[in-house]
């Protein structure tokens, strides 16, 4: 039986974006009132907050990036279960490449050990996956718990990872993001495994737009962080 994802994880990765994606370095309005009160003050003068437009470009390609691996993945599961290697092969090479463009997307604000680091969380998180999806074709409970145990281990060395690169992004929130993408894979495996196709296209749809709030929160905290490099 595939488990529902439990709703506190949603709310809180929804929360996240609410709190972040797209928001301004710090207001100017306020900047100009403590201006006025105190004109003798001595303060530096507030940043520009980020170009909408180039917030926008920089999500849309990060929405790209994160469903691209979402993507794969899913083929990686299906051509499994229908016992076609070379699909499956493929779809894989196809899934550690998309890795390599996400984590190289960071290397502009972070450079390249930011980048490494990466790529390693995010191909332990694809192994955790092919864990569990092993696990289950197998039938192998003991190794499903092992696999899932993995995969939110790797959800806590990716929160601890982001959140230290960027003060805008809080661990405990981004791990809440995390841990929720990795549900989607577990419940998307139980469901193909047992046939229950309409059920998983519903959990494919739920997985889509979790993939935007992730990409969507980091270009809002990167552009946050990095203000000049969005104007």
């Amino acid at each position: 039986m595939s488990r529902p994802i439990p709703s506190r994880i949603v709310t809180a990765a929804l929360s996240l974006t609410g709190l972040l994606a797209f928001a301004p370095a710090y207001s100017q309005t306020a900047g100009r009132n403590d201006a006025v009160a105190s004109p003798s003050s001595t303060a530096p003068a507030a940043s520009p907050a980020p170009s909408p437009v180039k917030v926008a470009e920089t999500g849309a390609a990060l929405r790209d990036l994160w469903l691209g691996h979402a993507f794969w993945v899913r083929n990686v599961v299906l051509e499994t279960f229908a016992g076609n290697k070379p699909a499956a092969k493929a779809a894989e090479d196809q899934v550690v490449a998309n890795a390599k463009q996400i984590a190289a997307s960071i290397e502009p604000f972070y450079g390249k050990a930011a980048n490494d680091k990466l790529l390693n969380l995010l191909v332990g998180h694809y192994g955790a996956v092919k864990q569990y999806l092993e696990a289950s074709a197998a039938g192998d409970q003991a190794k499903q718990s092992a696999a899932t145990q993995s995969l939110n281990a790797n959800a806590d060395e990716i929160a601890v990872f982001l959140s230290g690169a960027n003060p805008n992004l809080p661990r405990d929130a981004v791990r809440s993001l995390i841990v929720a993408h990795g549900a989607h894979h577990v419940q998307q495996i139980q469901q193909l495994n047992a046939k229950q196709y309409a059920q998983e296209a519903q959990t494919w749809e739920a997985m889509k737009k979790h993939m935007y709030v992730i990409a969507d929160t980091l270009a809002g905290a990167i552009a946050k962080q990095f203000p000049a490099k969005f104007r």
